[in-house]
């Protein structure tokens, strides 16, 4: 997944860049199911640790995971893949100025965008289509979507 946020960078450098938390909070899940097994303290911890992240402290949560002691080692492999994971996602994991700031917190609306823009068209039944000729359809339906269509002749 990190090509996709080198073609982000390179492509829209200015923009702020979103952790999805539905996907974040999965990562949480799967490491308190290993390190708490099932207890009802795992959901207390998901709840807890969410709400550090809602509110920046991401840092506060990577030194948390690295003090926890685990009884086994599939939940010590789950803590470096979590703490490994949050480290690199640290910068897009600031949830609660985002809402504020009227972002998205998931990436649902881009992923249902896509759907629509692309899947619909290019996976028609009976479509098949020629890669040049597909990344045309496609540019001419973001065209259409993003109100450019015609000024996409222009060019």
């Amino acid at each position: 997944m990190d090509w996709i946020w080198d073609c982000v960078k390179d492509f829209f450098p200015t923009c702020r860049q979103v952790l999805d938390y539905f996907h974040c909070s999965e990562h949480l899940h799967d490491f308190a199911k290993h390190h708490f097994a099932g207890s009802k303290k795992a959901n207390e911890w998901i709840e807890q640790t969410k709400v550090r992240l809602f509110h920046h402290n991401a840092s506060h949560v990577i030194a948390g995971l690295n003090r926890m002691k685990c009884k086994t080692a599939a939940a010590e492999t789950e803590r470096t893949k979590l703490v490994n994971y949050l480290k690199k996602n640290k910068g897009r994991i600031e949830y609660g100025r985002l809402q504020r700031g009227g972002y998205p917190l998931g990436s649902g609306a881009i992923e249902r965008a896509n759907t629509f823009i692309s899947n619909i068209r290019l996976k028609r039944s009976g479509a098949w289509w020629k890669v040049d000729y597909a990344n045309n359809i496609l540019k001419l339906r973001c065209a259409k979507y993003d109100s450019k269509f015609d000024s996409f002749f222009d060019e």
